[in-house]
């Protein structure tokens, strides 16, 4: 039996999570619920509420197309996350940033 997208909600949150370098622990205080309901969520198929959804997406910084289309995510995470750290950039951010990778290209 093939899972639902939200079934895999728990092992999506969990790798994010993983990659970000968080504990259960550190995780659940800094998106103010317990380390047991985030477990049951990551663990037990537990559905979070809407609020709870958008604090733990918006914290890990994976899009919500990871969770509602995982089956057409990139199986490269360092380019998704390099992706989504540019999204935080202002302009002079991305000038530079822009700058250095055209340099990485030109070098090659």
């Amino acid at each position: 039996m093939e899972l639902s997208n939200i079934d895999r909600l728990g092992s999506i949150l969990k790798t994010a999570r993983k990659i970000k370098g968080l504990t259960r622990e550190q995780l659940a205080e800094i998106i103010n619920i317990t380390p047991r309901y985030l477990m049951s969520i990551e663990n037990e198929n537990k559905k979070p509420s809407y609020d709870v959804l958008f604090r733990l997406v918006r914290e890990l910084g994976i899009s919500a197309d990871t969770i509602f289309y995982p089956e057409n995510q990139h199986p490269n995470t360092k380019v998704e996350q390099l992706v989504r750290s540019l999204y935080l950039c202002d302009e002079r951010d991305l000038k530079i940033a822009t700058a250095t990778i055209q340099a990485l290209i030109d070098n090659k």
